[in-house]
């Protein structure tokens, strides 16, 4: 049986245009899941899962694989990180590759390290009753103190319960990292819920993650980036 990892990468991407092959920190950002995934020592074969001709060009120079062309319909704005993963995996396995485990590893998750990767693994590996391990970190404030603004422009509490509640009294939030989602291949063939009881943590620090969806997520993931790895969080011994 065999381990994979999996790498969404399509070619539309709107409010980043290109962000998959776009330089970050002086690299493609689609460099920085593949260097994760081949250093992690974890996985028989590294595919990238795209239907753009230069994103297999380079994922191939990165010493990825593209054994397949990513459907069209699989690539649009509304389709699912299990779709797309269901479909790397049931291709893989009517080509004859055995997938027991596979690691769908976002393209845009340039603070993704191998030594997570790592734990995600022997976590999932170690409880034979659960589906998925995924990247979550906790929220910096209290949810439960979040504020809206209402209809009329003014401050209002999300959760009017807690108005008078200490911090320290309320329960501590997580929430998706967004880095990287290990799950048993039965389980992402039958579509098991990733967010539930089916799902264990791999709880990464704050400063690793960094959702890149605007180009101010993007401005901002390069400082931190950049503060990282002068400060030895990052790269060399730390990523390994």
């Amino acid at each position: 049986m065999s381990t994979v990892a999996i790498i969404p990468a399509r070619g539309g991407s709107k409010r980043i245009p290109r962000k998959n092959v776009k330089p970050f920190h002086g690299k493609p950002m689609l460099a920085y899941s593949i260097a994760a995934a081949k250093a992690s020592g974890l996985f028989d074969r590294v595919v990238v899962t795209t239907d753009d001709d230069e994103i297999i060009t380079l994922a191939r120079e990165l010493g990825a694989e593209v054994p397949f062309v990513r459907p069209a319909e699989l690539a649009d704005d509304h389709t699912t990180t299990i779709a797309v993963i269901q479909h790397a995996i049931k291709t893989l396995q009517d080509d004859g590759e055995p997938v027991s485990m596979a690691c769908c590893i976002y393209a845009t998750a340039p603070f993704v390290q191998p030594r997570y990767l790592r734990e995600g693994f022997e976590t999932l590996s170690k409880h034979a009753d659960k589906s998925y391990a995924f990247s979550v970190t906790s929220f910096p404030f209290p949810v439960q103190r979040a504020i809206r603004l209402n209809e009329a422009g003014c401050v209002d509490a999300l959760y009017p319960q807690y108005r008078n509640t200490r911090s320290q009294d309320l329960e501590e939030a997580f929430h998706d990292a967004g880095q990287f989602y290990w799950g048993r291949a039965e389980a992402w063939l039958r579509g098991d819920v990733i967010f539930s009881p089916a799902s264990l943590p791999v709880v990464l620090p704050r400063y690793l993650v960094q959702d890149i969806d605007t180009p101010e997520d993007w401005r901002r993931a390069e400082y931190l980036y950049g503060a990282l790895l002068a400060g030895g969080e990052i790269g060399g011994d730390k990523s390994a």
